[in-house]
């Protein structure tokens, strides 16, 4: 039975790491790039090399930024620093961004608690949230987290902690989506929906 060569292989088992890509993936992603112009490699290659060697975490907040700087939010200074938005993950602040409704500053916690995966408050930057609270003083943090058990768990956590150093700590709403009805929404959405609800 044919085989491919070995360093083609090879190219499909490292593809194969890359999240949501299956062996028939991998194994089309491999044949397209080696039937592409090598300048094509040769970019993607250079791209991800790069962006390993200069995207590193912004020493303020966690956000992605370059060369050991800090993020582009950070050095902006028409945010809002009186308001922050806690978050899981850099990549979370890019959805919230795209909404363009949220001025102020972020910082990232690195993921949530999960004590079931050995998880806890020292494997995040929580201790770096209660320290430039202290310096910053900010008079809000909104927690953005997941509404899972590990999202609520977290915003349990976190939020009598930030209330003794003075900061209003708040959630954002959760409920409907803009684009469904009732029948295609879970009954946990609904239940926020419902203890969500505002005047008309």
């Amino acid at each position: 039975m044919a085989e491919y060569p070995p360093a083609m292989r090879e190219l499909i088992e490292a593809l194969r790491l890359l999240p949501s890509v299956g062996p028939r993936g991998a194994e089309r992603l491999a044949l397209f790039l080696l039937q592409q112009p090598e300048a094509l490699s040769e970019r993607l290659a250079r791209a991800v090399y790069d962006a390993r060697k200069k995207i590193t975490r912004c020493p303020e907040c966690g956000n992605f930024a370059e060369d050991g700087g800090l993020c582009s939010i950070c050095q902006d200074p028409s945010r809002d620093r009186t308001v922050w938005c806690v978050v899981e993950q850099a990549n979370d602040i890019l959805q919230l961004e795209k909404a363009g409704t949220f001025r102020g500053l972020y910082h990232v916690l690195g993921g949530r608690l999960s004590p079931l995966d050995g998880i806890g408050p020292e494997q995040l930057n929580i201790d770096k949230l209660f320290k430039r609270v202290e310096e910053q003083g900010p008079s809000e943090i909104i927690l953005a987290l997941g509404a899972d058990v590990e999202g609520e768990t977290t915003a349990h956590y976190l939020a009598p902690k930030l209330k003794e150093l003075g900061v209003k700590v708040s959630q954002p709403a959760r409920g409907l989506s803009a684009a469904g009805g009732l029948a295609y929404t879970d009954s946990v959405t609904l239940g926020y929906a419902l203890d969500g609800r505002s005047e008309l």
